[in-house]
């Protein structure tokens, strides 16, 4: 008989290790807070090994022709103009805008369809206790109902309450000093397909990037310390924005007036999670439960997808659910240490709290994107990490 496997989450990781494991022949539930699949969200990058992954999975090409068609990036000035510009193919490596770009719903969405056939996947619904006995985990949902599982996977993101009820206490995140928001507002006639970077005085700034759904996908961020903005309402988020960024200039009307209509809304004060173990007996965390890197990092899903084929792998390749947990582990943390040195500096650089700090930033910027300094700046988007060898799962 097979495995049974109980993933939560059924987002990028969740859905890609639930590909995986349905296909290596092991009997695979996921269970989704959200009511439906939830589609939308902001533009993601997959590079390198996690591109490997997916053509694995057959879906390379699909998820290119859902990309977004964003063309590079473009930092503008308070009035509008450009003053350094990064286009894709002229940087010879993936530069801030990556050659697959795609929105997070997009690419969840695809690994889905791939893999429900093969799984059960429960929407509504969700873990409220878990009791690992030394053979199975007894799991008693939401819902009030209780099954066994072999094994489970906490997939959810960086605000994990499952993970809450397995490593009580134990996560001892790292903060960015970056609050930031995603939303979709209505695309414009003189919208282009470049996202557009705007700095303002006091660590804000406004970006619009471009889709594939005849909308734009908005972000505001602001450089400031913590101070439990995470934990609010969504309403109390909303007006925060409204008045932080009311005399921001460029088109903050523009994107004010989105925020008040639109119905995707995400607000999250940015920070890493840091844990020393990833699992506990036969649970495991995946994705954001187990690593966030943040969106600074520019690898957040290419660390989701590594890491499910990885943890799917392992499993197949280990009857032990314990070894194959602490495989999986070895072979990821390397990647993940890496992704996760951002350093504040560099935060610091890119979210000037002065006008003077903007014109640095933006005399540097044009700098960098002069034919001489424009393929080192591309090098800097695509460092290269410390990756799983994924030849030892070719077969």
């Amino acid at each position: 008989m097979s495995k049974r496997i109980l993933i939560s989450g059924a987002s990028i990781a969740g859905n890609t290790a639930a590909f995986w494991l349905g296909k290596l022949g092991f009997d695979v539930t996921v269970v989704e807070k959200w009511p439906d699949f939830r589609k939308g969200g902001q533009n993601i990058d997959v590079r390198d090994v996690g591109r490997d992954v997916l053509r694995r999975m057959g879906l390379d090409e699909a998820a290119l022709d859902r990309g977004t068609k964003e063309e590079g990036t473009a930092w503008i000035d308070h009035d509008g103009e450009v003053v350094a510009e990064f286009v894709t193919e002229d940087l010879g490596a993936d530069g801030p805008t990556a050659e697959l770009e795609i929105l997070r719903g997009d690419l969840a969405e695809l690994i889905y369809d791939a893999a429900k056939d093969r799984c059960d996947f429960r929407f509504g619904d969700s873990i409220a206790e878990f009791i690992d006995h030394a053979d199975r985990v007894e799991v008693t949902f939401q819902s009030g109902r209780i099954d066994s599982f072999d094994a489970v996977i906490i997939a959810e993101g960086v605000g994990s309450a499952s993970r809450e009820l397995v490593f009580p206490g134990e996560n001892e995140p790292r903060w960015m000093d970056l609050t930031i928001a995603y939303f979709t507002i209505p695309r414009a006639s003189d919208d282009d397909r470049m996202w557009r970077w705007y700095n303002t005085t006091h660590g804000r700034s406004i970006s619009l990037r471009p889709d594939d759904h005849g909308t734009a996908r908005a972000m505001l961020s602001i450089r400031k310390p913590h101070e439990g903005e995470q934990d609010w309402n969504e309403e109390q988020q909303r007006a925060f924005l409204r008045d932080q960024f009311k005399d921001a200039g460029w088109q903050a009307d523009r994107v004010l007036a989105g925020l008040d209509q639109t119905d995707d809304f995400y607000f999250d004060v940015l920070r890493q999670v840091r844990l020393e173990n990833w699992s506990k007996g036969r649970i495991a965390l995946l994705g954001d439960a187990a690593w966030c890197a943040t969106p600074m990092a520019g690898i957040g899903a290419t660390l989701a997808v590594t890491g499910a084929y990885v943890l799917a792998q392992e499993l197949a390749r280990n009857a032990d659910i314990e070894t194959a947990f602490s495989r999986y582990e070895q072979a990821m943390r390397p990647m993940v240490e890496d992704g996760q040195g951002v350093p504040k500096f560099g935060i610091k650089m890119m979210n000037p709290q002065t006008s003077i700090g903007i014109k640095f930033l933006h005399a540097a910027l044009h700098l960098a994107s002069t034919p001489p300094l424009r393929k080192v700046m591309g090098t800097a988007f695509s460092r290269k990490l410390k990756t799983p060898d994924l030849d030892v799962y070719a077969t």
